[in-house]
């Protein structure tokens, strides 16, 4: 790998990372609903316009939308709006790496390596720490919300594995076409109309920089990078980097809104990022020793 790619690759995921910092400034200003469609409606309006349906089923497209961008995003906003720090967000939606390996094994076929089993067992473990330590209520809900998000992650990587290769970019701006409506309507029905329009009356240069931020750096920004490192290098050079994702999560969250971190927390993050590196590495260590 190049080393501009291998900086691109970091900006990446360090941009995606300090996400969920920006996502909960955004909340404090902006309900999550609104919050949503305020995403999906700015990464697909003018771009949809000039930039063409990738050539895939409709529905395909449709499905995608609706599942990794409108379920994924609203279960997402709605869990850290109920209280689950962005760092400890960060963490438990990494999760979707098994709920993809997993869905690979029953709808597709493919072999599950004994090391992707004991790396899953072991970030269980720091999934359910961090679960015994959630404190009732709307946290507890919120985890709940967010593993849940984790899941429609994991369903919408296997209906994108379902679509095989097309632009990205073109897929992301499309999918967000058509999952923007769902949380228009749901907003107009929970907010009212009088309420949505005097959520953006009153934005002020966080939430709007929030947006902006969520929109063009995270989304297209970001997704349009992936692209590119995925169609230079193979998937399993690139997927390792996913592990900088919680890392950059937690440090933003506790250097930006100090988020306390607790010894458990450190432990949980230990686990959880202990179990993908076992799923990533140890599997392609031991296929290449085979070799020799």
């Amino acid at each position: 790998m190049q080393l501009s790619h291998f900086f691109l690759a970091v900006l990446v995921f360090m941009i995606w990372g300090f996400n969920f910092v920006v996502v909960k400034l955004g909340l404090e200003e902006i309900p999550p609903l609104v919050l949503g469609f305020a995403r999906l409606f700015l990464t697909s309006i003018p771009a949809v316009f000039f930039i063409k349906r990738p050539k895939v089923p409709l529905r395909m497209v449709v499905l995608y939308g609706l599942v990794m961008f409108a379920l994924h995003f609203g279960l997402l906003f709605m869990g850290m709006n109920t209280g689950v720090p962005p760092g400890l967000t960060s963490l438990l939606l990494q999760f979707q790496i098994f709920f993809t390996v997993l869905l690979g094994v029953l709808f597709f076929g493919e072999k599950l390596h004994p090391w992707q089993i004991i790396g899953g067992l072991v970030s269980l473990t720091g999934i359910v720490l961090i679960g015994m330590h959630m404190d009732g209520g709307g946290t507890l809900t919120g985890f709940l919300l967010v593993i849940g998000s984790a899941v429609s992650w994991g369903i919408g990587n296997l209906i994108s594995k379902k679509i095989g290769k097309v632009d990205m970019i073109a897929l992301v701006i499309w999918g967000s076409f058509f999952a923007w409506p769902p949380f228009l309507a749901l907003s107009l029905m929970t907010e009212g109309v009088d309420k949505f329009i005097d959520i953006f009356r009153h934005v002020t240069w966080v939430s709007t920089g929030s947006v902006l931020y969520i929109t063009y750096l995270s989304t297209l920004v970001g997704y349009g990078s992936w692209s590119f490192l995925v169609h230079h290098h193979p998937f399993s050079t690139i997927a390792p980097f996913a592990l900088l994702v919680p890392v950059f999560g937690m440090l933003s969250s506790i250097v930006v809104l100090g988020e306390p971190l607790q010894e458990w927390k450190v432990f949980a993050g230990v686990l959880v990022v202990s179990g993908l590196c076992i799923n990533f590495l140890f599997p392609r260590i031991f296929r290449k020793a085979y070799k020799q």
